[in-house]
C-alpha cells in the first residue's frame, strides 16, 4: 500500500477556519452579510464556533480526498478483501504493480481544485439554497456563503490532491 500522508487531512481542516477569518471581515464580504445574519449568533461561545468549525471542516477534508484523490477508489473497492495487505498474494501483488503504474495520475493541484470545486458547488449549493430558501434570507445570504466555501473547497481539494 502507498504511504499516504494523512496530516493533511488535519491541515486542510483548519482551511475554513482560516479562510473565514479573511473573509468575512467587515472589509471583505462580513458588513453584507451582517446585514443578513441574526445577532444572536455573535452570543455563541468561540470555542464551540471555532471547534465544530474545524470538526466540520475535517470531514469535507475527507470527502474531498475521496472525490479528487481516484487512487483512493481502488483501495476501497478490495477494502473487505483480507489478502490486500498481505505481501506477495495475487491480490496484493496486482493492487501494488497497479498503482506503481497508474498511482501518480490527476495528482496535481489543478486537477484537486477543479474536484473541490465541483463537490462544493454539487453538495454546497444544494445545501446552502435549501437553508438560505426555508430560513428566509435574502439571496445575497446564499451567493456570500458559497463563494467562501468555494474557496475552501477548491483549495482543500488542490493541496489534498497534490500533497496527501
Amino acid at each position: 500500500m502507498p504511504q499516504v500522508n494523512f496530516y493533511w487531512l488535519f491541515i486542510t481542516a483548519a482551511f475554513p477556519l482560516v479562510i473565514g477569518y479573511l473573509y468575512y471581515k467587515p472589509s471583505v464580504f462580513g458588513e453584507a452579510l451582517r446585514s443578513a445574519t441574526d445577532e444572536t449568533i455573535k452570543k455563541r461561545s468561540p470555542i464551540m464556533k471555532y471547534g465544530l468549525t474545524y470538526l466540520f471542516g475535517l470531514f469535507m477534508s475527507y470527502i474531498i480526498f475521496l472525490f479528487a484523490v481516484h487512487q483512493s477508489s481502488v483501495y476501497q473497492l478490495f477494502l473487505h478483501e483480507s489478502d490486500l495487505l498481505q505481501s506477495g498474494t495475487e491480490l496484493n501483488t496486482y493492487v501494488t504493480e497497479f498503482m506503481d503504474r497508474f498511482g501518480a495520475r490527476h495528482r496535481t493541484f489543478g486537477h484537486g481544485v477543479i474536484h473541490g470545486v465541483e463537490i462544493t458547488l454539487l453538495m454546497g449549493l444544494g445545501m446552502l439554497g435549501v437553508s438560505t430558501l426555508y430560513e428566509g434570507r435574502p439571496m445575497k445570504y446564499l451567493w456570500i456563503h458559497l463563494f467562501y466555501w468555494l474557496i475552501c473547497g477548491a483549495l482543500m481539494g488542490g493541496a489534498l490532491c497534490a500533497w496527501m
